[in-house]
């Protein structure tokens, strides 16, 4: 037998009897049957040379020097293949040479003589064939981190060498020549319970050195020789698969065997690593000092050492290296000697045997070998051999399945457009989501098709529905073949496409042909041949063509298997397979050419005249036009379209013709003997004679119909909607039956009632519906206009049906009469939770905002009793599952008010009883994560269930609040929905889109069951009200069949491997760990049992017992003196720890509740002006030199002003508020880490100078909290999202800097406080949120701690050099770090009574980096820091060791900003780019110290954005977060889909001018940095910019509206630049229309003329120029203001005749010399006349505190005309109002100070009026009275309002502010 057949093995074997030697039968070295690809060579390597080393030439291959493996190896004789690269799959040996064909190798064990390369990865991959037909492909590598398994794939990591704790990863220096016997049957059998079949090919990918490849029925001894007898059952290592042994040498001690799995191992072992299972140890005795065993102590520390490396290697989540490994069943080892092992058993007696398994530790013998590895074999098999006597614990949980899947409710997914029928019309066939279903419409029963692991995306069935084809989304699109009788898979392969969406079988299922996407997004077509799939054989691809043809549809002809028809956009097209090649013609279509063709069929003859030349094709289109075409002649035959009713009609009757107008929309048709029916897009499925003469049959559906299919039979129409509904129509009855009813969208939630047996769900497509659990068919659906549902819940006893939607409404319906009864509006945003008690006396809901109300469910129409808010976190679940009541209706359980938080209240009156901080729970493990969901036990055992973030689940007790027990690793992912059965023995979990089935008491060895099926994520699971099934909703609804037994009735534990283990995929070992002890048990310890010693517990950490402030009692208060008498009493921690703070319970009054925080003395509290300003002058020099800002961009350094704050300041009483600031536009890039984003609660803060914007990221509305007067410079969020800290400078006459307490729910400033001197750098909370760090710039240099409860100051400490940024861990509240020049600075917290101290611990940088600043720091997994450089590299910390163990350079710039999260690690620089690293190798390597290299780390993504990077925020999974740079941007960042948009974007520099457009939709701004934006008032968002380059913008005018011309088209800026020029540019066409260049210098002032017609300028040096901006002409330009810059250019329009000069336009003209002009022009006839010239005195002697003259400005009165107000440096700060009819000053309104800007309200007489004192002041005229309005940071240089006068525009250095008018 030869590869290359195509097959699997031949009849017989025997040709491979006793062994086969794969190198050297398909003769490897001649390349003509194998493949190779990169360094791959076959070297020879003799004795003698390799002990000198040298090279040697041999007859056909070149010289060769060995390497250093072969120096090593000099008793290794004869040819190896070396494979080599710097990739693993870049160099590969392959056999046989091309995928499709077979080595049909049968042997059970496969034999791999092989060494790792040193320092290296290696891969293998063995394609295997099972019986049933099924290739699955078995990997192994030292790449592999974990055990992974799909239906198609196993993958084990290999562990090279010795077992130890550095082992797993690449190979160790001294890695030994390797047996690696693999037994594939046992693989198979036990990983996936599929029966081998034969070997089909094997992959060697680099870097490994191969001796050779074996395959056996039989079990070589490799440390037997010939000349001795072997075990029984086992033979003499073959002479050319044995390694050599030198005389007086022993095997075990030069080489490695390793068996896999071991023998008669029945327990999954989750990765490939030398074992107990050697069989050479049986030919040993125990006196042999190579089997010398060692002394007890040592083998239980060499077998705890090996357990604990296991547990790490294949625990399904990192084990934190904070918590202690739980080892389970080790046995207790005893070792007499000397004599043989024996085992004692329990009883005294002994027990049975059983076959050895990597489990049975209590067999191995170690021996040290010199590297201080563990090699372990296994001692004498014989019946005095030690055995482990197995106990009820190692069972598994039964019965095995314990689920089986009945119903799925559900239709689509990816697509609905594929409905299949079988042979004999009774069955149709349909994809739900990633699950094929089969359902027989007789009797309604499916059967399933389960293997998909994405949505399936077509299917195609042969004529003889004996095969079935579908392949799934997404890229590189997998493709399944299923004996469609038996639901077996035949064959699973990856296309040649990038994804695939049409399928078609010829008519006797040989060929099957796809239509998809390649890699670029052309159309491609493969066909493929299956003839002999279902015989075992290949799939081969026979032809694939790439065209740019669109193709909707394609057929195989029934007629001709190499010949398909397509049709597409514009295109009906023939195709032929000949020769290899596909090849296809268009039909000329003539004047249809056009069309959009939907769907076509060909026309089957009847049997008799099936050969008959002439075949008709029919094809529809969008535009309903159906052509029927002439195969043969490839020609049109006739046309018809299928037009809309017309009103002469009868209605219902659609007529055929080829009439003008909108045809009707065919989206599929089908076509029989007998008539055709088409589905359109108006809803009908119409049935039509062959003549397309009238409409024979219709049927309305709700939605457009995307496929139609006629029975082979011809007596039925299948047709499917696109709302997912699918239909039946029976012809001969005219009857139409749905089949199958479901969501359009995801279904979030569900409900069950037990009475009526019933359920409700709430899905994304808007719906509620009710379904019956007996029928599962629909009984009501319910849709809301404008609302979207997302709660549910079942009254217990009446027939009402709660509903909650994303308002915050809560409706209740009697689903009785319809009818809704009662409309709750209580909350105002999402609900989140809704539920009703056991009892049906109360409701409760829950909303996004964290609000909780309780009704009264007494009366029908239910009512509102208590609403609390703020209580309910709003990550803490959704639907019915975030609230969670007791069985007897008394308690009520929740995550919130922070996600680390849960509360329990009295359910009847929402009294708090209990508090639990769980993320404080356990103070050896800090990776709990955060609540997630909540679930109470039955009421017997008063237990409440918590799921956490980090895939924990705890059970606490629910009168104390104390940890009963936890389970680790529930899930890969977080919990996403928990239920417990009514008797409380079984748990269901749903997340990672599977669905576990626990034993809840945790009795067994493995304590669930996993079951998959959704290709989403599973919302919520649940039983049924009978407990006789369960429910999982997601993207279907799944009805499962729960098969356990009632109790009292339940199986007995079986042993592993005493049964098969179905179909479930290999469960990832969960055990409940001891919270109080070592946990090295195996029986279940419950934290309540008391440890060997006792030692007094102060009360649980993060435990809040509340009762009512009624109720006394509950705890007593004690003193440190006072607890010292009390017997019993101890200070000391439960480790002995004296410094354990104590938790003491204050008694608050009125409604506060019981809060456990730490005692604190009264002396730690510190004023700003006490005790804490001596610390910090006490721990600084008197002299200390000028402080020098050091080399990093990361530091903060506020921008320069010269304003100062005012000093008087008249507020507008209280709700008299003229002026309301709406928005803010800017963002501060000057600020350093100024913006936070907190993903689980979407709240979203950012800083523009001295006010913080928090901004709605899904509205868009900001609100804005005021409570500094300097620019801030750092930002921190509370990780509950509770609170937020801002810090700025000192404000006038201040001597420290403000740092701000907000509380982020009502937007209050809490607290002010003030230690630093100069600046804060850098702000961050710890991790439980009692304390908050803040860190000093470089002029203070120091460090300060803060209780953020009572907000004192604890501590601080002065630095010897400046630290840029500083962080919390997130693994304990006590260790944080710092980075500053060359050093981290770890921290540690301790805390005795009320006393706080800081300890540091300076850890230098590596010497390699030279002198660097380390400029930013974040925490990582596993207790790792990451800290950059302004070199650009990272530097990964060790912080158990303090040590710096890993460098690698990640950006040419300055890193600083770092953020870490589920191993990945992102950068930003000031290169502009932000940089996403994989960094999951990283902890691994920590354990090599410094010679961890940084290859292990790789760059994901990058991107590009506009500046230098200075805050980020991303969620936990560093997915989508948004990014700050000191462009002022704020960008959206999504790596998924590579995508950067603004979210928020202002001006980098100051803002020279602003205007409103004529409609005030708009308003545009220019800058320094030479650009112009126009932004939408509306949205808050720019628009469009237009930028030049290396040129400052100065002023700006929007064109007003003609007459004639208003909309987008005259929507029009002019722009004036420094160097003299204008720009004219569109905003509707975004593109400039005119250049002009009427000035020598920059011009400072632009307007437009009343009409338009005319653009008036003015320069630095005086100049008014006057130009067209139809023709580009300059005018006229005028001269008298030459000399000083003009300031204020200013047109209003005028009677003709009036102030005696003729014109329609007065303009004034100002300049900064105090002068006004004012001109009477009439454009159409070239006249301009100047109308009055003023000029205003001035001091003759500098004013104090001025630093610059404020400039001259001067506008018309819209009030008052003929009027002009005047504001500049005078002999008074004052506006004058000026009369040009009187030619005289009528009044003057005194001003505080002197005005930086002006302007007034054209609607009513208000004039507002800034200054360089940062106020803005609103004056109403002429009675002058004030109102002033902070929130400038600086100069208010501009301001401006709209035309209509609703709205003012206001300007200071780089930040907007949108101002309305209150009532107007």
């Amino acid at each position: 037998m030869a590869a290359g057949s195509g097959r699997g093995p031949s009849g017989h074997g025997a040709w491979q009897r006793p062994y086969l030697n794969i190198f050297k039968h398909f003769r490897v070295e001649e390349w003509k049957r194998s493949a190779r690809d990169g360094d791959v060579a076959a070297v020879t390597v003799t004795e003698a040379v390799a002990r000198q080393g040298g090279g040697q030439r041999h007859h056909g291959q070149a010289a060769l020097t060995p390497p250093s493996p072969f120096r090593k190896d000099a008793r290794l004789k004869g040819s190896v293949y070396r494979i080599r690269g710097s990739v693993p799959g870049s160099s590969y040996l392959q056999l046989p040479r091309t995928p499709t064909q077979s080595l049909g190798l049968t042997g059970r064990y496969l034999y791999v003589l092989f060494r790792p390369v040193a320092h290296k990865h290696f891969l293998v991959h063995l394609d295997v064939s099972t019986q049933e037909n099924q290739v699955v492909r078995v990997s192994f590598s030292s790449l592999f981190k974990e055990f992974k398994s799909t239906a198609t794939w196993l993958q084990f990591p290999f562990v090279c060498g010795a077992a130890r704790r550095d082992a797993l990863g690449a190979a160790p220096a001294d890695v030994r020549w390797t047996c690696l016997v693999l037994d594939l049957r046992s693989i198979l059998s036990l990983y996936l319970s599929r029966r081998y079949s034969h070997l089909k090919s094997i992959k060697l990918c680099s870097s490994l050195l191969v001796k050779t490849l074996c395959t056996s029925d039989l079990l070589f001894d490799p440390g037997v020789t010939p000349g001795h007898r072997p075990r029984r059952g086992l033979s003499a290592m073959p002479r050319e698969m044995a390694f050599p042994v030198p005389r007086g040498e022993q095997w075990h001690q030069l080489y490695d065997y390793i068996r896999f799995p071991s023998e008669g191992s029945s327990v999954l072992v989750d990765s490939i690593q030398k074992s107990c299972a050697s069989p050479a140890a049986g030919g040993q005795s125990p006196a042999d000092p190579g089997c010398q065993l060692p002394q007890p102590g040592a083998l239980a520390k060499a077998l705890r050492d090996r357990l604990s490396l296991v547990h790490q290697i294949t625990s399904p989540e990192a084990v934190p290296r904070r918590c202690p490994v739980v080892m389970r069943h080790i046995p207790e080892v005893q070792l007499p000697a000397p004599g043989p092992l024996r085992a004692v058993a329990a009883a005294g007696q002994e027990k049975e045997q059983r076959p050895p398994s990597v489990a049975d530790v209590a067999q191995a013998a170690a021996v040290a070998d010199g590297d201080g590895g563990i090699h372990v074999y296994a001692a004498p098999r014989s019946r005095r051999c030690p055995q482990t006597v197995p106990s009820a614990s190692q069972g598994r949980l039964l019965p095995d399945p314990i689920l089986r899947l009945r119903t799925i409710i559900g239709f689509g997914g990816c697509s609905t457009r594929w409905v299949l029928w079988t042979q004999d019309s009774s069955v149709v066939v349909y994809p739900c989501h990633a699950v094929i279903v089969a359902l027989q419409i007789h009797t309604g029963e499916q059967r399933f098709f389960m293997g998909h692991t994405d949505k399936v995306s077509a299917l195609a069935m042969d004529s003889s529905s004996t095969v079935l084809a579908s392949v799934q989304a997404g890229p590189r699109a997998v493709l399944r073949l299923w004996d469609f009788p038996t639901g077996s898979c035949l064959s699973v392969f990856k296309t040649q496409a990038q994804s695939l969406f049409s399928l078609s079988f010829s008519r006797d299922g040989a060929v099957l042909c796809g239509v998809g996407r390649d890699g670029h997004g052309k159309t491609m077509v493969v066909v493929w041949n299956t003839a002999q799939v279902t015989h075992g054989g290949e799939v081969a691809v026979l032809a694939k063509a790439h065209t740019d043809v669109d193709i909707q549809a394609l057929k195989i002809a029934f007629f001709d298997d190499t010949r398909m028809v397509s049709c597409g956009r514009a295109s009906v097209r023939l195709w032929r397979l000949r020769a290899g090649f596909l090849r296809s013609c268009p039909v000329a279509l003539g004047e249809f050419q056009s069309l959009h063709f939907t769907d076509l069929t060909l026309e089957e003859p009847q049997a008799a005249a099936r050969d008959r030349p002439g075949h008709t094709l029919f094809v529809c289109s969008r535009s309903g036009h159906v052509l029927e075409l002439d195969y043969e002649n490839v020609c049109v035959r006739s046309v018809r379209r299928l037009l809309p009713t017309q009103p002469q009609h009868c209605p219902g009757q659609e007529q055929p013709g080829n009439g003008a107008g909108p045809g009707i929309a065919i989206n599929s048709i089908s076509i029989s003997s007998a008539f055709c029916a088409t589905g359109s897009e108006d809803g009908y499925l119409r049935l039509w004679p062959r003549d397309f003469s009238a409409v024979v049959l219709e049927a309305e559906h709700e939605a457009p119909l995307s496929c139609v299919c006629i029975s082979p039979d011809g007596r039925r129409v299948l047709c499917s909607t696109a709302a997912g509904s699918l239909g039946c129509l029976d012809i001969p009855s005219w009857g139409y039956s749905t089949l199958m009813r479901s969501h359009g969208g995801s279904v979030l939630a569900f409900s069950t009632e037990g009475l009526r047996k019933q359920m409700a769900t709430v899905s994304r497509d808007n719906s509620v519906r009710v379904w019956d659990l007996s029928s599962m068919q629909q009984l009501y659906d319910f849709t809301a206009a404008d609302e979207s549902p997302c709660a549910v819940a079942f009254h217990p006893a009446q027939h009402l049906l709660a509903c909650g939607f994303d308002s915050g409404t809560v409706r209740i319906f009697d689903l009785a009469s319809s009818d809704l009864l009662v409309e709750h509006k209580q909350h105002h945003t999402v609900i989140t939770g809704l539920t009703f008690s056991p009892d049906g006396k109360f409701m409760f809901s829950s909303c996004l905002q964290g609000t909780l109300a309780l009704y009264s469910c007494t009366e029908q129409r239910s009512h509102v009793l208590r609403v609390l808010g703020n209580v309910v976190a709003a990550a803490g679940g959704s639907g019915s599952e975030a609230l969670a009541v007791s069985g007897d209706s008394r308690l009520l359980a929740f995550v919130g008010p922070s996600r680390a938080v849960v509360s329990v209240l009295q359910a009847c009156s929402l009294h708090q009883l209990l508090r639990v901080d769980i993320s404080v729970l356990d103070t050896n493990c800090t990776a709990l994560g955060c609540s997630a969901r909540v679930c109470f036990a039955p009421v017997p055992r008063g237990e409440l269930l918590v799921a956490t973030s980090a895939s924990k689940l705890l059970v606490l007790d629910t009168r104390t609040g104390r940890l009963v027990r936890e389970v680790s690793g529930v899930h890969k992912l977080c919990c996403s929905s928990l239920a417990l059965s009514r008797d409380g023995r079984y748990l269901l979990t749903a997340g990672d889109k599977v669905i576990k089935v626990w034993d809840y008491q945790m009795r067994f060895d493995v304590n669930f069951q996993v079951y998959i099926g959704h290709s989403e994520p599973v919302c919520q699971v649940a039983f049924s009200p009978d407990q006789q099934h369960v429910l999982s909703v997601g993207d279907a609804i799944f009805l499962w069949d729960f098969l356990a037994p009632p109790e009292g009735a339940s199986v007995p534990a079986l042993l592993p491997g005493a049964e098969d283990r179905g179909q479930l995929a290999p469960p990832a070992r969960g055990s409940w760990s001891n919270k109080h002890g070592e946990g090295s048990s195996g029986k279940l310890k419950d934290a309540c049992e008391s440890p060997e010693q006792p030692v007094p517990v102060p009360p649980c950490r993060g435990v809040s017992a509340v009762r009512p402030a009624a109720c006394p009692g509950v705890f007593s208060e004690l003193d440190p003196e006072e607890e010292a008498d009390v017997p019993g009493s101890s200070r000391i921690g439960a480790k002995g720890d004296k410094d354990a703070s104590v938790p003491v319970v204050e008694l608050l009054t009125n409604e506060e509740l019981l809060v456990v925080r730490p005692k604190v003395r009264q002396e730690s509290s510190r004023s700003p002006g006490g005790p804490a300003k001596e610390l910090r002058e006490d721990s600084q020099s008197a002299e200390s030199p000028c402080p020098i800002r050091p080399d990093c961009y990361r530091h903060f350094t506020p921008r320069f002003r010269a304003s100062l704050l005012p000093q008087s300041f008249l507020p507008a009483p209280a709700g008299s508020e003229v002026l309301e600031l709406k928005a803010v536009i800017g963002y501060n890039g000057n600020g350093r880490g100024n913006m936070v984003w907190h993903p689980d609660t979407g709240f979203f803060a950012y800083t523009c100078g001295c006010i913080i914007v928090v901004e709605d990221l899904h509205s868009g509305s900001q609100s804005h909290w005021l409570g500094h007067a300097e620019e801030i410079s750092a930002l921190a969020v509370s990780h509950d999202a509770q609170v937020l800290a801002s810090a700025s400078g000192r404000r006038n006459g201040d001597s420290r800097c403000q740092i701000c307490i907000w509380n982020i729910q009502d937007g209050v400033c809490t607290a002010n406080l003030f230690h630093h001197q100069t600046q804060v750098q850098a702000m961050a909370f710890s991790r439980d949120d009692r304390f908050l760090v803040t860190l000093g710039d470089y002029s203070d240099q120091s460090l300060a701690l803060w209780d953020t409860s009572t907000h004192q100051l604890l501590a601080s400490t002065a630095l010897s050099q400046p630290a840029h940024d500083v962080a919390f861990s997130p693994f304990s509240h006590r260790e944080l770090a710092c980075v500053g020049k060359g050093a981290v600075m770890f921290w540690l917290l301790e805390q005795q009574g009320a006393d706080v101290s800081l300890k540091v611990h300076q850890a230098p940088a590596p010497a390699v980096l030279g002198p660097v600043e380390l400029t930013s720091v974040c925490y990582g997994a596993d207790a790792l820091l990451y800290s950059g450089t302004n070199s650009g590299h990272v530097c990964v910390w060790d912080t158990q060791q303090n040590r710096c163990f890993m460098t690698w350079e990640a950006d040419e710039g300055e890193i600083g900003v770092l953020v870490c999260g589920h191993h990945r690690l992102l950068s930003g620089s000031n290169t502009k780019r932000i940089r996403l690293w994989a960094v999951a190798a990283v902890p691994e390597l920590r354990l090599r110290g410094p010679d961890a290299r940084s290859s292990s780390v790789l760059l994901e993504h990058e991107m590009p954005l506009d500046g230098t990077i200075v805050s980020a925020a991303f969620d936990e999974s560093l997915e989508m977060g948004i990014v700050g740079t000191t462009a002022g941007t704020l960008w959206y960042i999504n790596w998924a889909e590579s995508t950067s948009i603004r979210l928020i974007s202002g001006h980098k520099n100051k803002v020279t001018a602003v205007g409103f457009s004529p409609d005030e939709t708009h308003c545009a701004t220019c800058g320094e940095d030479g650009s112009v934006r126009v932004w939408s008032l509306g949205s808050m968002e720019l628009v469009v910019q237009f930028q030049v380059l290396n040129q400052s913008c100065q002023c700006l005018a929007w064109k007003p509206h003609a007459a004639a011309a208003r909309g987008a088209e005259s929507q029009h800026v002019v722009a004036g630049y420094s160097d003299g020029t204008i720009r004219l540019f569109s905003v509707s066409r975004t593109e400039m229309e005119l250049k002009m260049h009427p000035h020598s210098t920059a011009l400072t002032a632009i307007t437009f003329s009343t009409d338009g017609e005319m653009i008036l300028s003015g320069s630095k040096d005086g100049l008014v120029a006057v130009s067209s901006p139809r023709t580009g002409i300059t005018l006229c330009v005028l001269a008298e203001h030459r000399g000083c810059a003009i300031t204020v250019l200013h047109c209003t329009s005028k009677q003709y005749h009036a102030l005696g000069v003729e014109g329609g336009e007065l303009w004034l003209a100002t300049s900064s010399d105090r002068r006004v002009s004012v001109w009477a022009s009439d454009w159409l006839k070239d006249k301009c006349e100047l109308l009055d010239w003023l000029s205003f005195p001035a001091p003759a002697g500098p004013q104090e505190g001025l630093s610059s003259l404020p400039p001259s400005l001067a506008a018309f009165c819209p009030w008052e005309p003929g009027t002009l107000v005047y504001v500049g440096f005078g002999l008074q700060k004052e506006a004058l109002f000026y009369s040009l009819h009187k030619k005289q000053v009528l009044r003057k309104l005194s001003l505080p100070y002197f005005a930086t800007s002006l302007s007034l309200c054209p609607a009513a007489p208000f004039m507002a009026v800034g200054f360089g004192e940062r106020l803005l002041r609103l004056l109403r005229c002429p009675a002058g009275a004030a109102q002033d309005y902070a929130g400038h940071d600086d100069t208010v240089q501009l301001c401006c309002f709209g035309p209509s006068g609703r709205r003012l525009l206001t300007a200071s250095h780089s930040a907007l502010f949108v101002w309305e008018l209150a009532g107007a």
